[in-house]
């Protein structure tokens, strides 16, 4: 089994305990009333990442199946304020315990703390899940294609929508573009193969041409009322995992991609805040130069 069936599977079974516990007409009933009662502002993750000139995704995570512990006693009320405080245009929560030692707890611990928009980044399989995460105050949610069908993706896409939450769809491969539609807010690029958890920042580059075609594709699909997309309404692209340099950021917009998700860079040390500040400063270098 590779790790990501290992996940999944898991996942499931944590889904199911969870609705034992709290069933999910009680969520919908805690989401009928936040939504009515107390709505608070949402936050667009696609406009944060098109109107900022990095479009950096700082991701809090403590740690990863493949390495272990990273950053094991990393607070949800300071990084992500850092964060924010440096420069990130959105943040990435994992949520998931056992692989990645994080919690619900840290989204709804950040959110009063930053403005910025937050993922919830997890492994979704359940409507139950998107509850939870507009119940702690997420903005958007990530789907991955590798861990869904085409229909249960689009079903999900859809209610997340109804929650007033984006979706990141996460694809790994070519075989997962028919994933995409007009519907999804982001499509992202995982440079991480979710079998091995091996990072290769080349993954990006080499589905970007095939990428920007679906998209292009997606543009002419006419909606119900026969209009077809303009390119302000197309999913945004993101590439995620593996950035550790700024001169990939500035050859991956080159390349189409508007937002750029980075973790393991900015986490493996205790100035999570200062290392993402650097990254920026070095990516607004790289442009003076070659604008030379």
């Amino acid at each position: 089994m590779d790790i990501l069936s290992e996940i999944t599977d898991h996942k499931r079974i944590e889904v199911e305990l969870q609705k034992q516990a709290v069933s999910p007409e009680q969520l919908r009933e805690q989401v009928r009333d936040l939504m009515e009662n107390s709505p608070a502002p949402r936050r667009s993750m696609k406009r944060a990442l098109a109107s900022s000139p990095a479009g950096i995704i700082a991701e809090f995570k403590r740690r990863s199946p493949s390495k272990g512990w990273i950053y094991e006693t990393a607070k949800a009320d300071e990084i992500p304020a850092a964060y924010e405080a440096a420069g990130a245009s959105a943040i990435s929560i994992l949520t998931d315990a056992k692989f990645f030692g994080g919690s619900l707890r840290d989204i709804r611990t950040a959110r009063p703390l930053v403005d910025i928009p937050i993922l919830r980044k997890d492994f979704i399989i359940d409507e139950y899940q998107l509850l939870q995460a507009r119940i702690a105050g997420a903005d958007a949610v990530l789907l991955i294609a590798a861990c869904l069908t085409q229909e249960k993706c689009a079903d999900l896409t859809a209610r997340a929508h109804t929650l007033g939450l984006e979706v990141l769809l996460e694809i790994h491969s070519p075989r997962e573009l028919a994933y995409i539609s007009k519907d999804v807010d982001m499509v992202g690029v995982n440079n991480r193969n979710l079998g091995t958890f091996v990072t290769d920042v080349e993954n990006s580059f080499r589905i970007a041409g095939q990428l920007r075609q679906t998209i292009a594709g997606v543009r002419n699909v006419p909606d119900a009322q026969g209009s077809s997309d303009t390119p302000r309404n197309l999913p945004l692209l993101v590439s995620e995992s593996g950035i550790s340099h700024p001169e990939t950021i500035c050859r991956l917009r080159t390349a189409g991609f508007r937002g750029f998700l980075i973790g393991e860079t900015f986490m493996k040390t205790p100035q999570s805040g200062d290392a993402l500040k650097g990254f920026i400063q070095g990516i607004e270098e790289t442009e003076a130069q070659k604008s030379l």
